[in-house]
């Protein structure tokens, strides 16, 4: 099993900054690509970000290159996503996710989702 945490969420001014964290459990953490997904309200959870395992590769949706970048301490078991000049319509509840296979695609565990609001 894999516990992930977030924090970090916030209420911030449209072209503002913010950092959330994700702090995983487990001993093999060094081993798992990680990602960040979103949900606003009344719409599907979407993609955001991810990262393999080395922190060597990332994947960005359309939407927020450019302005995300997410990151990895695999001596903190700790994947952050920093996320620069929002936008209202970054508004969602942020999941992290954690995919034991590396794959970048299979999605084992999610953690409790942090809730970032963006306003205009």
């Amino acid at each position: 099993q894999v516990q992930l945490v977030e924090s970090g969420g916030g209420l911030v001014q449209a072209g503002g900054s913010l950092r959330l964290s994700c702090v995983a459990s487990g001993r093999s953490f060094g081993s798992y690509a990680m990602g960040w997904f979103r949900q606003a309200p009344g719409k599907e959870r979407d993609f955001v970000a991810a990262i393999n395992w080395s922190g060597g590769i990332t994947y960005y949706a359309s939407s927020v290159k450019g302005r995300f970048t997410i990151s990895r301490d695999n001596a903190k078991n700790t994947v952050y996503l920093q996320m620069n000049s929002l936008k209202p319509e970054d508004t969602a509840v942020y999941y992290c996710a954690a995919d034991t296979s590396g794959t970048v695609v299979a999605w084992s565990y999610w953690g409790q989702g942090t809730q970032v609001t963006v306003s205009s």
